[in-house]
């Protein structure tokens, strides 16, 4: 299954933020967006799941526009991680990861016993089963995060959309993350993942697309695309790539160190 951006332009009536955007991703893939900070990864991801309308090109999911998907169906298909991780109730992490089974349900209609068992599934696969009666206000950054994901997983889709899943989190929470991701992708998952790090991109062995300008400027594997002078261009600092042994592969990891004056 494919989802597909054609010549797309993205923004709002009187400001156009990305344009003649093109880029593909299919299930069992993961896209790495790189950019700095107000570059339009956001705006390029709530363009696909539809929340902005586009002002020129085409989305196609599995071939079809998805200006004939009805959001429901949608749903079904295409998952959102956000950012942002605030709940107005006090609900239950299991009540917020049952969330997920709403694009499955008729208007009105509540959870049944079937929507709970996937439910507590997600979380077991994420392996935080044991928080499922704790308040969602009450747990971690790193906790809430996991749960969020756990609720996309619940709506079974074919892609996920992560909008900086480790924004915020700390170093070990961040690794957590990243080892979820690559297994759903081998699980044949296609995760289209904004992030700060390039090294995130190199951990998950990812393809890569590069924000900058009001262009995707570049997209292909990270071991390609990530550069010293792409990530100079796009940051504006100076960075080596470097080559560790015992990192993943028989020509280990690649990893950006930047240069500190």
């Amino acid at each position: 299954m494919t989802l597909e951006l054609k010549n797309v332009t993205l923004g709002y009536p009187k400001k156009t933020v990305l344009k003649h955007v093109c880029m593909e991703l299919h299930t069992g893939q993961t896209i790495c967006v790189l950019g700095k900070n107000g570059s339009g990864k956001t705006t390029l991801f709530k363009s696909i799941l539809g929340i902005l309308p586009l002002l020129s090109g085409e989305i196609l999911l599995n071939g079809k526009s998805v200006c004939r998907w009805s959001r429901r169906k949608f749903a079904r298909l295409v998952a959102y991680v956000p950012q942002a991780r605030s709940l107005p109730f006090p609900f239950t992490a299991l009540d917020v990861a049952l969330f997920g089974r709403t694009a499955h349900l008729s208007a009105f209609a509540l959870p049944a016993r079937k929507d709970r068992l996937i439910a507590e599934e997600c979380m077991e696969k994420l392996r935080i089963d044991h928080l499922k009666n704790r308040i969602f206000t009450q747990l971690s950054g790193g906790e809430q995060q996991m749960v969020i994901v756990a609720r996309a997983l619940a709506q079974q889709p074919a892609f996920l959309v992560m909008d900086e899943p480790t924004s915020s989190l700390d170093f070990g929470n961040q690794i957590k993350i990243i080892r979820q991701v690559n297994e759903l992708k081998s699980e044949s998952l296609g995760v289209l993942m904004a992030t700060h790090s390039p090294d995130h991109a190199y951990m998950c062995g990812a393809d890569v697309a590069v924000v900058h300008g009001g262009e995707l400027r570049s997209c292909g594997h990270s071991s390609r695309v990530i550069t010293e002078k792409m990530l100079r261009d796009v940051y504006g600092v100076d960075v080596r790539i470097l080559t560790i042994s015992g990192g993943g592969g028989e020509d280990g990891r690649k990893i950006c160190m930047p240069i500190i004056a």
